[in-house]
């Protein structure tokens, strides 16, 4: 057996089967390649689903984590450590906000930001206690927890993990009027994604999100924004809201703001909503752990550059003229997204989404599928043009177009 069939195998044999990865095995990675096990370079379309928005072993936040590293890594916030104001006051900044609590992975952010809207709507909008409710739109993705997936409608994350969790009401995706008509006195919070990732990358119609706003404005009801993959850069603004100038009150961020370095996720927003919370009703041993803080603080300072955002817009509308010329020719049916972020339908004939991306890491592209037959795309956002046109060229050969 290969070393990439001996590593499979004793993943498959001893590792939950939570997952079904491409079978290619990494070893050493650098801005959008990877190198397998074999020595093989590949093409990283992924960018681990935004989580690596800034490229592979970005050596300025390499250069931040190894400083720290030598300092620091974690204290708990039983303690102060020298590097948390700045961290939040840096990432309040960035959003416009003036309050940070700092959790590590999206789905903690998510859960967070539940329990904030809740204890908000107790406290200050004066909610019945036990009679919360919020809004979430349909084919959403915000995580697997029990709690989350109790709003989901995708039965291959909910099947079997019940009793689930209530309090939500679910409304059709893009539909203002479904919305209004779920709101109730009772109603503390609309919890969307500003653009849809795991549903093939749906961007909502036009003046949805400004809809939102005012909706949720008009109802005395949080909005939260969930850019876990859409936030940082990807679409091209540092927050995907700003397409249709929109400011949610909760921010979710995650993902990117750990540069593929750490996991950092974070809850943003307002003194009045995220001053709700008091000492001990929530927690993490490594929320804002120094380590996190030092490499999302160089995340911050990448970003306030403007430079990464620019670079997803220019690459962006490359990528999308690009995909676009594919549509009505036979292999793609619809191309969706914003910036240097797509989801592609492939015609079903010419197979599944998990089939084009085994015959794309044939030709050392890696993406990968969900729903059916569509595919992601989402490079990092420092992939060179040369780059990106090899890529879309094997995609374009894989289709036969």
């Amino acid at each position: 057996m290969s070393t990439t069939d001996n590593a499979i195998a004793s993943a498959e044999a001893h590792s939950a089967h939570n997952y079904h990865p491409l079978p290619v095995v990494v070893a050493t990675a650098d801005g959008a390649w990877v190198t397998d096990v074999e020595g093989r370079r590949h093409l990283d379309m992924l960018a681990g689903y935004s989580a690596l928005n800034f490229g592979h072993n970005n050596r300025r936040l390499i250069d931040a984590a190894r400083a720290q590293l030598e300092r620091v890594t974690l204290t708990s916030r039983a303690f102060h450590h020298d590097r948390f104001a700045d961290f939040c006051t840096r990432l309040a900044e960035l959003c416009g906000m003036e309050m940070v609590l700092p959790m590590n992975t999206g789905a903690e952010a998510v859960e967070t930001a539940v329990k904030t809207a809740r204890k908000w709507g107790y406290r200050v909008k004066g909610v019945p206690d036990g009679m919360a409710k919020i809004i979430v739109a349909s084919d959403n993705f915000h995580g697997r927890t029990t709690t989350v997936i109790s709003f989901s409608t995708d039965q291959e994350a909910r099947a079997d993990f019940g009793p689930y969790t209530p309090g939500f009401e679910i409304v059709p995706y893009g539909d203002l009027t479904a919305m209004r008509d779920a709101m109730t006195e009772n109603t503390v919070a609309v919890l969307i994604e500003p653009i849809q990732g795991e549903a093939g990358v749906v961007v909502p119609p036009p003046g949805y999100l400004a809809g939102v706003r005012e909706l949720t404005r008009e109802r005395n009801v949080l909005f939260v924004a969930d850019e876990i993959q859409s936030g940082l850069g990807r679409t091209g603004k540092t927050f995907a809201c700003e397409h249709e100038g929109v400011v949610p009150d909760v921010y979710l961020l995650g993902k990117a703001l750990g540069g593929g370095v750490v996991p950092v996720s974070a809850v943003v927003s307002s003194a009045a909503v995220l001053g709700v919370f008091r000492p001990g009703e929530h927690g993490s041993t490594f929320g804002g752990n120094p380590l996190a803080c030092a490499v999302a603080l160089e995340v911050i300072a990448m970003l306030n550059s403007g430079e990464y955002q620019q670079r997803a817009a220019e690459l962006g509308d490359h990528l999308h003229r690009e995909l676009g010329m594919l549509v009505g020719r036979g292999a793609v049916r619809e191309v969706r997204g914003r910036g240097l972020w797509a989801g592609v339908d492939i015609e079903p004939a010419l197979g599944t989404g998990r089939e084009i991306s085994e015959r794309l890491l044939e030709r050392r592209v890696l993406v990968k599928d969900t729903h059916g037959s569509t595919i992601r795309l989402a490079p990092p956002l420092v992939i060179g043009k040369e780059d990106l046109d090899w890529g879309l060229e094997q995609l374009r050969e894989v289709l036969g177009d």
